[in-house]
């Protein structure tokens, strides 16, 4: 399921907002109903538990991506470029969806339940064989090393990106960043840039 109505995408952002403050744990479906401003019987008929609201939430904000890395696939660039703009979307979705993937990894971490993410998984995959015929494309034309661990390479760029915002007090501190603005705007330039380097430095020959 990825179409849905407003009033859908309305509890579906009630639901965002209210997990990534309270937990899912800490957020009843009458929390959601009252922000919502809808009955908890319309969200049982919508989604029918709160489980199966979280599962809907992954898919509406991972709507649209499939789309993007596939038209990113067939531009007319070279292999290097099809990386950088690569990034550039992992790094800027992710940034603009943290919420989202707050509330993922503290699920899936905790082990309080089963989620059925196989919907995300299968993005996932679908996300990693388009990276794999980048590197492929990049290495039949002699630019990528052969030896790459393709299957690691997301994990170097979105690690990076939640270790920074996982200590993001320490790096406002450092790098004097005093507004959410200035983090947002740092995270799109100097760390974006830095993960391009450090991917580059993975996927090309020793100088």
């Amino acid at each position: 399921m990825t179409d849905f109505n407003d009033k859908q995408i309305e509890i579906l952002q009630a639901a965002e907002t209210l997990f990534a403050e309270h937990g899912f744990d800490g957020t009843s479906v009458r929390d959601i109903a009252k922000i919502a401003n809808v009955n908890i019987a319309m969200i049982s008929y919508y989604f029918g538990s709160k489980e199966k609201l979280l599962e809907a939430l992954i898919m509406y904000r991972i709507s649209g991506l499939r789309l993007q890395m596939e038209n990113l696939y067939r531009e007319d660039l070279t292999p290097f470029e099809k990386i950088d703009r690569l990034i550039e979307l992992y790094i800027k979705r992710i940034n603009q969806n943290k919420g989202m993937y707050q509330i993922i990894h503290f699920e899936i971490s905790s082990g309080k339940r089963i989620i059925n993410c196989e919907a995300f998984n299968e993005m996932k995959k679908h996300n990693l064989d388009i990276l794999k015929s980048i590197i492929a494309e990049g290495q039949d034309k002699g630019l990528f090393r052969r030896d790459i661990n393709v299957v690691l390479l997301p994990t170097t760029i979105m690690g990076t990106y939640f270790h920074f915002q996982m200590n993001k007090p320490f790096f406002k501190d450092i790098l004097n960043l005093k507004t959410e603005e200035d983090i947002n705007h740092y995270v799109l330039t100097e760390l974006t840039d830095h993960i391009k380097k450090t991917i580059k430095a993975l996927l090309s020959y020793d100088k």
